[in-house]
């Protein structure tokens, strides 16, 4: 009868030893290195160390008793054909020089896979392979992303939650947008927050933003512009009462105070009408609206959501413009756009409000239809055209994606109440509980116009 480790000289068995203290080799190495902190705050390295490297162990394991089941079929089939293992002899010098090439060239791929692991890593966490190379349908939020305050935060650090949790979720998500390429079943535009993970606030976005920050009132001021020849601006000067951490409800960040849970029903996939609110407050008192019109089977029926921050927050990291009008408002404010161009804002609004077959069309037809305009009025400056038709281009480029079915409005912010419902979903003076208390629908309630307090 034949040994079990006579069977094991199969070359599939011994390819399956060497892959199985190969991956083994890398797993150790590699463990190493996050204790030295070489992956830290890296998401993929879980992937990698934890996924890619023991299922490598796992199949060479596997191969050494295929290997060995080959074999003895083999001499069963055949036993005729038995051959001993190979003996080598040490004293001699040839064999001593191949087995420490063996040895060299073992621990050089050894490297090179910890290497390659190690970069593949970085790679694979960088917003270029996430925009440009594997996620070409994520054009329009690589571009947004890439002009916005979040711009030097890379999109793993926002799209992939702490934990085990975490990571199989934004791995099946990995997983259902790889087979939506694969078969061309991308949906365009993609649906607005569809790939951000669930605890935004306390892991996410507190990371950077702890809630228990204090920044008391702000001063924002809006500038619009008239479609007049003088591009007449307009200003309108809030103090926003954002406070934080413990303050009161008239702050608009004592919606993400720790000490305070936000419980609300949303009957739609975008979360914009929301019929049922829950507020435990710091004291632990409860108390629940609903809106006038709210049926019990909606509530019922609807999703059930614990606020954080994206709830309001849900565009910052890829803010597409809600309307062609503040695109243009923008070209001016930002200083690109000349006012002292006439009509500057109308024509660029006109060439915005446009639908084009590729984004490239439109930036042509931007470039060809502004030049002729103001070639019309002969005291236009050169220097000045050519900054405006730049900033008007550099707004459609980052609004408009025809390829992808992205334009103004396709991803609503609720960051205000002025083009979409934002606020309002809640305050609008029609949630009410049963003590007849409701939320409030005052707009100074968070802000107060300057203008009008003095």
């Amino acid at each position: 009868m034949t040994s079990r480790w006579a069977l094991a000289r199969h070359p599939v068995a011994i390819a399956g030893a060497l892959i199985t203290t190969a991956s083994a080799a890398v797993f150790i190495a590699l463990i190493i290195a996050i204790f030295a902190g070489l992956f830290e705050h890296n998401p993929y390295a879980g992937l990698v160390i934890f996924v890619a490297i023991p299922a490598i162990f796992v199949f060479g394991l596997l191969l050494i008793p295929l290997g060995m089941w080959l074999e003895q079929r083999r001499l069963r089939l055949r036993p005729d054909q038995t051959a001993d293992w190979p003996v080598f002899d040490f004293r001699r010098a040839s064999v001593r020089r191949t087995a420490l090439a063996i040895t060299a060239l073992t621990a050089a791929n050894v490297v090179i896979i910890l290497l390659a692991g190690y970069g593949s890593l970085h790679w694979m966490e960088s917003p270029q392979f996430c925009g440009q190379v594997c996620h070409t349908p994520m054009h329009p939020q690589f571009t947004a992303w890439s002009g916005a305050t979040h711009g030097r935060v890379a999109c793993a650090d926002c799209h992939i939650s702490e934990g085990a949790s975490g990571f199989v979720h934004a791995k099946l998500n990995g997983t259902r947008q790889l087979l939506h390429v694969m078969i061309d079943r991308v949906p365009k535009p993609i649906p607005p927050g569809a790939e951000m993970p669930p605890g935004a606030q306390a892991q996410t976005c507190g990371g950077c933003h702890p809630p228990g920050r204090r920044p008391g009132d702000l001063i924002r001021t809006i500038r619009e512009y008239a479609d007049d020849e003088a591009n007449t601006e307009t200003t309108t000067t809030l103090l926003m009462h954002v406070g934080g951490g413990t303050s009161t409800p008239r702050a608009i960040h004592w919606h993400a105070d720790p000490a305070v849970r936000i419980e609300y029903v949303a009957t739609d996939e975008q979360r914009q009408t929301i019929p049922y609110v829950k507020v435990t407050d710091a004291k632990g008192q409860v108390k629940e609206y609903r809106a006038e019109d709210a049926k019990d089977e909606a509530i019922a029926g609807g999703s059930r959501h614990t606020m954080d921050c994206i709830d309001c927050h849900n565009t910052v990291g890829h803010p597409i413009q809600p309307t062609p009008e503040k695109g243009a408002d923008l070209a001016i404010a930002s200083a690109p756009a000349s006012r002292t161009l006439p009509f500057a804002r109308r024509e660029g609004l006109r060439l915005l409000k446009e639908s084009y077959p590729t984004q490239e069309d439109g930036v042509a037809a931007i470039d060809r239809e502004l030049r002729k305009f103001f070639a019309s009025h002969g005291s236009a400056k050169p220097d000045a055209v050519a900054q405006t038709v730049a900033a008007f281009q550099d707004v459609y480029r980052h609004n408009v994606f025809p390829a992808m079915k992205v334009t103004w409005g396709s991803y609503p912010t609720n960051r205000g109440h002025v083009t979409s419902n934002g606020c309002i979903r809640c305050h609008d003076d029609s949630h009410a509980a049963a003590d007849g208390s409701k939320i409030n629908g005052d707009c100074e309630y968070c802000h107060k116009q300057l203008e009008q307090a003095f």
